[in-house]
């Protein structure tokens, strides 16, 4: 009997002393060691990890686009010469060229000679502005002044290039100083600051 009651007292004493016995504490949780990318391409793809609530995909773009901006090559952005709109230098500026100038969405077309070395530029304002007769032929209307960049050229240097001859358009040249493209100012800010 005295057991049993010793034993009801210890259930009933037990609990009450639970208070006053030391415990382990639960560990605390670690705090997750902070990721520092060592390289650019490590950076840009935390960049890509980071959720959307938290960074855009133009957000992401543009960061990117700026933290590779002194690495990157005129060639990797400009328009090739396959994609590029032609005039003859003795072709007429009649409705069927102008319209093929319109549709090809560019507001400047480059005029080449009969062996294809372009001899100036035409802006589409020039067309605009002044009244196109039916024999009117393109070297009327050309602009000889224009600027070359190269396709291994980096976006400083095109920078740079912009602010000295105050142009925002440049015709770009391979190696070989041919014909491979063209560049402007919107395609580098396009880049630069998303669509």
């Amino acid at each position: 009997m005295l057991t049993e009651l010793m034993q009801k007292f210890i259930s009933w004493l037990d609990p009450k002393l639970d208070r006053f016995r030391t415990h382990k504490t639960p560990a605390k949780p670690t705090k997750p060691t902070k990721y520092t990318p060592k390289t650019l391409a490590e950076f840009i793809e935390v960049l890509k990890r980071t959720p959307k609530d938290v960074l855009s995909d133009i957000d992401r773009a543009r960061i990117a686009a700026i933290m590779s901006y002194e690495d990157r090559k005129v060639s990797e952005l400009m328009i090739p010469k396959s994609k590029m709109a032609f005039v003859k230098k003795d072709e007429v500026l009649g409705p069927l060229v102008l319209d093929k100038l319109y549709k090809s969405g560019f507001t400047h077309f480059p005029v080449v000679d009969s062996r294809n070395k372009v001899k100036g530029i035409i802006h589409t304002e020039a067309l605009n502005a002044l009244e196109i007769k039916k024999t009117d032929r393109a070297d009327k209307y050309l602009n000889k002044d224009f600027n070359y960049l190269h396709a291994s050229d980096l976006l400083p240097h095109a920078v740079a290039e912009i602010i000295r001859t105050g142009s925002y358009y440049f015709l770009i040249l391979d190696e070989t100083d041919s014909l491979a493209g063209f560049f402007t100012v919107e395609i580098l800010l396009d880049y630069l600051l998303g669509k």
